[in-house]
């Protein structure tokens, strides 16, 4: 008789809701991909790479020049030099890059904190690994780290520290005296950071991300993962990395050989052109995002939806405890959907107890002008 590892485990309300959305024809706001494409060029540079051969495996680490321009990146970003060879490592998506670090370093019984509202795919591989999680609820209405509770919170037994700024769902971001405060508290402990900073240049309002490759007493003891698809619009691509000191890295590396080995690679050999050729992208990108932000908000100013404008990620969360208090968010995004023809996500699900008097549901921005207008008359109807 076959007994599940992940028990607890079901279909993803991502997976649920984007079906939902398919079936009812609604507006998909869910799941957070965009509708638009990547840049052009990129696009064209996959096509090229592909009729050029360059078919065959990539290296275990990932394509050499796709790496070096990840480092020039984090030089000319956040100042650190890190080595390419040593330090940076290409994955098949941020999810696998997540997997693989927290397999690298954590053994059976040992202890992860992760923040809720937290992305779902943490809590499972560190079961896999044999670890526990161990839920510390940020504290609302701003999402933030509730330091008392964190400090208690941690054991002997605490091997790991996720992060993510900025933060799914909420936006939210951590600033510079956060990440002081966190290398305080576990400056005498054997303690290691994941900090997943998959929307680092979704920063809005002239804010500034705080990453952890500024800080060097952290980053010594951190796996910092991002994502070419959040990006570069290219979600479909599946393509991450990973930068940590070259100890983690290597450990890393032996569990990541085993899961994929390596990414795609002409996908790797179009970013590494791209890179190359539009740095200015990146500056780009915040605004960009945050005119996307400001339209939708904008329109739904009018609605019966309570909101704080999102200072990053791509992601808008709305209170409509105004409009149907009498319903939780799950059945709150599905009446929505059927009802109304937008999908969203329930943000009870990011939590492992989520508070009883939650009314919020997270909608994606990353949408074409035409699709938030589309959506936003609808929700302004209700």
């Amino acid at each position: 008789m076959l007994i599940s590892k992940l028990p607890n485990v079901g279909t993803t309300i991502f997976t649920t809701m984007s079906q939902l959305a398919a079936e009812t024809g609604a507006l998909n706001l869910s799941q957070g991909f965009p509708d638009f494409d990547g840049p052009d060029a990129l696009r064209e540079a996959v096509a090229r790479h592909v009729m050029e051969g360059h078919n065959q495996y990539a290296p275990m680490t990932g394509l050499p020049a796709l790496r070096e321009q990840v480092a020039i990146k984090v030089s000319s970003l956040y100042g650190r030099q890190v080595s390419a060879e040593a330090e940076v490592t290409v994955t098949p998506g941020a999810t696998q890059a997540i997997f693989c670090a927290i397999h690298a370093v954590i053994r059976p019984g040992d202890e992860v904190i992760v923040f809720d509202p937290c992305y779902d795919s943490y809590e499972p591989a560190v079961e896999l690994a044999g670890g526990v999680c161990v839920h510390q609820a940020l504290s609302l209405p701003d999402f933030a780290i509730d330091w008392q509770k964190l400090a208690e919170a941690i054991t002997p037994r605490t091997r790991l520290i996720v992060l993510n700024t900025p933060h799914n769902p909420s936006g939210a971001l951590i600033n510079a005296d956060d990440l002081d405060r966190l290398a305080a508290l576990i400056r005498e402990r054997d303690i290691y950071l994941l900090s997943d900073e998959v929307y680092e240049h979704l920063v809005f309002d002239v804010r500034e991300h705080a990453s952890v490759l500024r800080h060097a007493e952290l980053y010594q003891r951190a796996f910092v993962i991002s994502s070419f698809g959040k990006t570069y619009h290219v979600t479909g691509w599946k393509t991450g990395y990973v930068v940590a000191p070259a100890e983690l890295s290597n450990e890393l590396r032996k569990v990541h050989q085993y899961v994929s080995f390596t990414g795609v690679t002409p996908l790797q050999w179009a970013l590494a052109d791209f890179m190359a050729a539009h740095p200015e992208h990146l500056a780009e990108l915040p605004a960009f995002y945050q005119t996307k932000r400001d339209l939708f908000c904008d329109l739904l100013a009018n609605s019966r939806f309570r909101f704080t404008r999102a200072a990053g990620t791509y992601f808008q969360l709305a209170d409509y405890s105004a409009i149907r208090p009498d319903l939780d968010d799950v059945a709150m995004a599905e009446w929505l959907t059927r009802e109304h023809g937008v999908a969203s996500i329930p943000i009870s699900v990011f939590y492992q107890t989520p508070p009883a008097e939650l009314r919020l549901v997270r909608f994606c921005f990353a949408k074409r002008e035409e699709t938030l207008r589309q959506a936003a008359e609808r929700l302004c109807a209700i």
